[in-house]
This record gives structure tokens, C-alpha cells and sequence, in this order.
């Protein structure tokens, strides 16, 4: 079953997610420093993400393509009205406000390597070994989340089963039609795309700056389009020199 990953990521961001509602008897200091040291840990796992491209100049236009588009489409504020639905529909809360649990724990949760990679090897090969083991690390970060940042948090499962299940469906055919050189090309500088995202997300966290994250997005698909025209430039220049 191509989508058993899948659906077991989202099985444990839920039940994280309920885990962490009953960690209330928490003191809010405690909470509030281990939410600063999930945001030092996303912030270091963007800053890893973000060095293995092997392509700068394509993570920054992918950046400043993807952000332009993002604006235009205003996805941030989409996301938050996305947010600000749930909150009408399950009610104020203590811990802060529902779009910021969901916004914030969407963007971790898909915005990353093991997504795309955990995605693909699920629709590929029918190995779902990274989606479990992604589903471990989002289970858990789910309970720390939502303890600090409330109920939002589970509603995060939604747009990530349906993210990686479109990427794995798509990845059930892909190998037709895209050779293991340019996939291997494509996952690197997506990599490196998601990753300073990732850090971004760390500095909001931290509070160190408010970044339109979500309005990044689209960055990821410019840095595919991006991979895909160098690569094939790259093979027009080889094949040219060759007649040359």
C-alpha cells in the first residue's frame, strides 16, 4: 500500500497531539523553554538542509521567485484564514490561538527533506522506512508542540496526508519519466529550498523575527523547474560540444 507511510505519519501527529492536551500541570516556563529548544532544533536542522545544495544561485531564485508568488497569492494569510476557521469551529483556548498551532506545525511538518524523500521512496519502492521514521520524530514534536501552542497543532495531520500522499501518487509513475540523475538532482535543491525555510521557521519560534514563511512555499516548485532547465541546458551544451 503506497499511502501506509502516509497515513501512519498523520496517525501520529494525532495522537502526539493528544498527548500533549494533557500536559497541562506543566509550569509555562518549562514549556516556553522547550518550545525555544524545538525552535534552536528546527533552526540547525534548516541550517543542514540548507548546505547540502550543491546549486546556491537555484535555492535563492527558487527564494525570491517562490516568496514573489507567495505574496502575490497571499498563501500566508490563506493558511492563517485556514486557521482562524478551526478556532470558530473547536473554540478560544488557553494556550494561544488555533492558527498559530496549525500554521506553525504545518509548515515543520511538511517543509522538509524527510517529506519529499520519505514520499517518494513510498510511491517508488514501497518502502516506507523514512515515512516511520519521520512519524516518530513528528509524534513527538507534536506532544512538545501542542503543550506549548495548543490544539491547532493536530489539525497539522490534514495538509500533511494530503501533501506527501500527492507526492507519493505522483512518485508511483514519476519513474517513468524522470531519469534517477535529475530526481537525485531535484531532491537535493528542494532540500536545500525547504531548509532555509526551516530556519525561518526557527527564528519565528525564537522570536527573532516574524517571517511570511507559508509565502515561501512555492519556492519549492520554482527549485524543480529550476533543476529541470539547468539540467536539460546542460545536456544541450554537452550534446553541442560533442558535434562541435
Amino acid at each position: 500500500m503506497s499511502l501506509l507511510g502516509t497515513l501512519v505519519n498523520g496517525i501520529a501527529i494525532i495522537s502526539g497531539s493528544f498527548l500533549g492536551l494533557f500536559w497541562t500541570a506543566i509550569p509555562d516556563r518549562i514549556k516556553d523553554t522547550i518550545l525555544q529548544a524545538m525552535a534552536l532544533a528546527v533552526t540547525i536542522l534548516g541550517i543542514g538542509m540548507g548546505l547540502k545544495s550543491e546549486q546556491f544561485l537555484i535555492v535563492i531564485a527558487s527564494l525570491a521567485v517562490g516568496g514573489a508568488l507567495g505574496e502575490w497569492w497571499n498563501l500566508e494569510e490563506k493558511l492563517n484564514s485556514v486557521g482562524k476557521w478551526l478556532e470558530t469551529k473547536v473554540g478560544k483556548q488557553d494556550k494561544g490561538s488555533v492558527a498559530t498551532g496549525f500554521v506553525t506545525a504545518t509548515l515543520v511538518f511538511v517543509v522538509g527533506a524527510m517529506s519529499i524523500v520519505g514520499a517518494l521512496d513510498s510511491g517508488l519502492r514501497q518502502e516506507h522506512d523514512v515515512l516511520y521514521t519521520k512519524a516518530l520524530i513528528d509524534g513527538f514534536c507534536a506532544i512538545l508542540f501542542t503543550s506549548a501552542l495548543g490544539i491547532g497543532v493536530m489539525f497539522s495531520a490534514i495538509p500533511v496526508v494530503l501533501y506527501q500522499g500527492a507526492i507519493t501518487l505522483l512518485a508511483t509513475q514519476i519513474d517513468r519519466f524522470v531519469p534517477q540523475e535529475l530526481m537525485d538532482a531535484l531532491i537535493v535543491e528542494i532540500t536545500g529550498t525547504g531548509g532555509i525555510m526551516i530556519v525561518a521557521i526557527g527564528l519565528n519560534l525564537l522570536g527573532v523575527a516574524k517571517i511570511r514563511v507559508a509565502n515561501l512555499l512555492p519556492g519549492l516548485l520554482i527549485a524543480g523547474i529550476l533543476v529541470f532547465i539547468v539540467e536539460k541546458w546542460d545536456s544541450i551544451l554537452a550534446f553541442s560540444q560533442g558535434i562541435l
